[in-house]
């Protein structure tokens, strides 16, 4: 017989709340200036405390981001598609997760948000199949009159400091740090000022993937305090000011010019439909064409002694 007298005992769990980091370098440290910030939903619910980014922070992003480039860059284009294919099919994994963190971020609801997440990661798979065929579609054999020849084929700029979208959190993100990175390119990413946490889950995902560290660096914090020591460093080849409003696009425009920074800025904030088929122009504003000339030898009547 059972004893009457037995009960079960129902404990109350506490909630386990999720500590956002920064992610440079591989790595997950807290901001040095030990500061956070309050993030909240929608409708200014507390969701978490994400770091709050120093100028010291956005330093060791770039000298993460510039040890990376040499590897990276140097990786063969279709190895650099297997990595990025291999973070798509980590963001697949956690789709669940980042559909509750694009729902909050951005007030959607949870149907709409996971059509955005899904629209991310395909995004994130057509970069990827854009790695081993960009070459040839901007490079190629230039017809020349003489006893040579030249071929031009793109390289990767190099450090590119990305400053995220504001309001689109997940799909405008991948849009703008996808690009930079299939072309060989390493990045300092400012994640959304208002909504950061599916940028910093980001990190957790690349670092688990086969990118190696400091290929991609994700700072939060106030956008107008971590990127302009960013646009005015010396060691940052180019930036995208995707997530700047017009007053501080035009401070970073400036600060930029200093060292001959490449900017991009293609239209007005308001005006990114970060929906639409991207096309190839983020990939091509963040590389440099090299031109090699090479002698044919001497040409004779029967033709070419090459």
């Amino acid at each position: 017989m059972s004893d009457k007298n037995d009960k079960t005992e129902r404990v109350e769990r506490l909630s386990v709340f999720k500590t956002y980091k920064l992610y440079v370098g591989g790595k997950f440290p807290r901001s040095e200036s030990g500061r956070v910030y309050e993030v909240t939903d929608s409708k200014g619910n507390w969701l978490a405390n994400a770091p709050l980014s120093s100028r010291k922070d956005a330093r060791d992003a770039v000298v993460a981001a510039r040890k990376a480039f040499g590897a990276w860059s140097g990786a063969t284009a279709y190895n650099r598609g297997q990595i990025l294919y291999r973070i798509a099919e980590m963001l697949e994994g956690r789709r669940e997760q980042y559909v509750r963190e694009v729902a909050d971020a951005e007030g959607l609801s949870k149907s709409k948000a996971a059509q955005v997440v899904d629209a991310a990661i395909d995004r994130w798979v057509w970069y990827a199949g854009w790695t081993d065929k960009i070459a040839q579609v901007v490079g190629g054999g230039n017809p020349v009159a003489g006893p040579f020849f030249n071929l031009s084929s793109p390289e990767p700029t190099g450090v590119v400091a990305v400053l995220a979208p504001q309001e689109s959190s997940f799909l405008g993100l991948v849009s703008v740090v996808a690009p930079v990175i299939a072309t060989g390119n390493t990045a300092v990413v400012v994640a959304s000022e208002k909504s950061p946490l599916p940028a910093l889950s980001l990190g957790e995902v690349l670092a688990t993937s086969d990118l190696p560290g400091g290929v991609v660096n994700i700072l939060s914090g106030r956008t107008a305090e971590i990127a302009t020591p960013l646009a005015a460093h010396q060691d940052v080849n180019a930036i995208d000011l995707a997530g700047a409003d017009d007053v501080l696009a035009k401070e970073l425009e400036i600060a930029a010019a200093d060292n001959l920074k490449r900017v991009l800025r293609p239209q007005p904030v308001d005006e990114v439909d970060w929906s639409a088929t991207p096309g190839i122009d983020r990939m091509t504003a963040f590389l440099e064409t090299k031109t090699v000339w090479h002698p044919t030898g001497s040409l004779g009547a029967s033709g070419s002694s090459y």
